[in-house]
């Protein structure tokens, strides 16, 4: 396989067709969870993208100098060192959402999508192909996670990037949007059951689009051998 192509594979598989969020549902319990508003969903996302690229990128640089009996401890020693590096991060620039996010950001040590990448792609490939598919794969993600924050939010509570100040300081004040105005919030949107909801339609808007593009692409029609049957019987 070509690099360019291997690359666009990258993409495609992280991106769409092997969607940690909505194909391998791995990482769920802080993705639903978190993602009552925007704001929160995209600390998470960026979080967990920083930590994929990071961790992927550094098990592949030394993945020829560990042990195969000891590599998932050492592989979770790594997610946690990067972990800890956006704790305190978050703690000292954006301490609002790290409160927000609470307990869900140390988890992102145990979320599957990461050690699961680690072990299957970047300790079986070279720097620059593993640092890419933890960005893809990281992007994915944040994908998920914003469209389900961006629902949520405004079901349960009519209004986009409530919050974002969290995130990006107090100018980021005036990016709230109030999309309509509720006398009072949504709670099926806001509490988990509604992200399982809304998370089981976007699966199942995602499985209808396969379906149709599958449907759409021409079929190729199988040749059929037709078989010579000899009878050594016969005079």
């Amino acid at each position: 396989m070509k690099i360019n192509d291997e690359y666009k594979e990258l993409a495609w598989q992280g991106l769409w067709k092997n969607n940690p969020g909505i194909v391998q549902l791995l990482g769920l319990c802080p993705l639903l969870a978190v993602t009552s508003t925007l704001t929160n969903a995209i600390g998470l996302g960026l979080a967990t993208l920083f930590v994929l690229i990071c961790s992927n990128t550094t098990v592949s640089a030394i993945r020829k100098w560990v042990p195969k009996e000891i590599r998932i401890p050492i592989f979770v020693l790594i997610i946690a060192s990067f972990v800890t590096c956006v704790q305190l991060l978050m703690n000292a620039y954006t301490f609002g959402l790290y409160q927000s996010l609470g307990i869900f950001l140390p988890l992102i040590v145990t979320n599957c999508a990461i050690i699961g990448r680690a072990e299957a792609y970047a300790s079986k490939n070279p720097i620059k192909q593993a640092s890419f598919d933890g960005l893809m794969m990281g992007l994915g993600f944040l994908l998920i996670l914003m469209l389900l924050g961006a629902v949520r939010e405004i079901l349960g509570q009519g209004t986009l990037f409530d919050g974002a100040n969290l995130l990006l300081g107090e100018w980021a004040s005036i990016l709230r949007i109030e999309v309509y105005t509720l006398d009072s919030q949504f709670l099926l949107a806001i509490l988990p059951p509604g992200a399982f909801i809304v998370m089981g339609l976007f699966i199942a808007l995602k499985n209808a689009i396969d379906d149709r593009v599958a449907a759409a692409k021409p079929k190729k029609e199988s040749k059929e051998i037709e078989r010579v049957r000899v009878n050594f019987d016969e005079k």
